[in-house]
């Protein structure tokens, strides 16, 4: 998944979760240290978890930040994924 952030320096987050892990993430732009010890930590972590620890995380006074922005994203995650389980068990057979 590609994730277009708003209101942060990163201007996209990369995603790749396999049944609710996640197995890798990329900021596009950002701050690279910070950036990249934040993809690190978070490889192996099941999205829920990563969800409630980044969310609402400010930077600065713009209303979010990366670790915020990457909580929406990987909420985003969630919500098709579980759209996808729904619609498969919704169909016949």
């Amino acid at each position: 998944m590609i994730y277009e952030t708003k209101g942060t320096c990163a201007k996209e987050i990369r995603l790749e979760v396999d049944h609710g892990v996640i197995r890798s993430v990329e900021f596009v732009l950002g701050c690279p240290g910070f950036t990249q010890a934040l993809s690190r930590l978070l490889i192996g972590m099941h999205v829920e978890d990563a969800i409630a620890r980044l969310q609402g995380i400010q930077c600065l006074d713009k209303g979010t930040s990366c670790p915020d922005q990457l909580a929406l994203a990987l909420a985003q995650e969630l919500e098709q994924a579980n759209g996808e389980k729904s619609i498969t068990r919704s169909c016949p057979g």
